[in-house]
């Protein structure tokens, strides 16, 4: 190579997202946007991962030049099994969607999902506080575990859970404590009085998916609502809220957020999650 001839990395860093299905996921579009927005020779995508694969799959990934990978359902929680080396974060919530590769192909777990969570809030909605009054959980599933750990990590002094199978709010309140308030799914109505956030961390109301049945009648219009679902953006969730007065956030901004830690590990640079990166992902 001659002087005059740029410089080369030695290689170019590779990520992706693992899962199964893996064809909806809208991560390439996002973190490609990202690669293209700040000139970074990298490729992040998308692979269809069997969970009988799934071992074998992470042994060989950072020998074939990956920094890294989002997971998504179904490896979310076996990954933790897998890793080298799981933050505290992760372990509390129990599932693992950002892995980064050390060198000798060591698995770092991270989960993310609770900094989207509250870094989206914070961006549509500054004056929220989270100590203004109890907080309200519609869910106790994967999602669902991540919300209760990030809202009781920001200073909620009450908690209300709800889920259709009431095991799964009590082990919620086992791990997590005497903040949480478990209330009967059919009671789900009478937990939202009084609450000054109020979450949906369920798959019901996305498209395909059956509505989520929760009467607001009890809902204060200084609520501040928000639907991690995100297709569709204004949920009958969200709309309805929105009619009472209540302050709403869609669930898209978790989605980016969540994807900027990992984007920053794996490639050396903060991507920003601003409207035109919003409308990318939307395309």
């Amino acid at each position: 190579m001659t002087d005059d001839q740029p410089s080369r990395p030695a290689h170019v860093p590779l990520a992706g997202v693992i899962g199964m299905p893996i064809v909806h996921s809208r991560s390439p579009r996002l973190h490609g946007h990202w690669l293209r927005r700040y000139g970074i020779a990298g490729h992040y995508i998308p692979m269809p991962v069997m969970p009988e694969h799934l071992a074998e799959v992470l042994r060989a990934l950072p020998r074939l030049g990956f920094v890294g990978i989002n997971v998504t359902i179904p490896h979310k929680e076996a990954v933790l099994t897998l890793a080298d080396a799981v933050t505290d974060r992760a372990a509390l919530i129990g599932a693992a969607n950002t892995l980064i590769f050390r060198p000798g192909g060591k698995i770092h777990a991270d989960n993310t999902d609770g900094y989207g969570f509250i870094a989206n809030l914070r961006q549509n909605a500054p004056d929220w506080q989270p100590d203004a009054g109890p907080a309200a959980v519609i869910g106790a599933g994967g999602a669902a575990r991540a919300v209760v750990a990030s809202l009781l990590d920001s200073g909620v002094r009450e908690l209300r859970i709800t889920n259709r199978t009431r095991i799964r709010s009590e082990q919620i309140k086992a791990e997590f404590g005497a903040r949480l308030v478990v209330y009967d799914w059919a009671q789900a109505g009478n937990m939202l009085e009084g609450a000054a956030t109020v979450v949906n961390a369920t798959s019901l109301g996305m498209d395909g998916k059956q509505p989520l049945r929760v009467p607001l009648d009890a809902l204060s219009p200084d609520a501040l609502v928000t639907d991690l679902v995100y297709t569709p953006l204004m949920t009958p969730f969200l709309l309805d809220a929105q009619a009472r007065g209540c302050r709403v956030v869609d669930g898209l901004g978790m989605l980016l957020h969540q994807a900027a830690p990992g984007f920053e590990r794996w490639f050396g640079r903060r991507p920003e999650v601003d409207e035109e990166t919003r409308r990318i992902v939307l395309e």
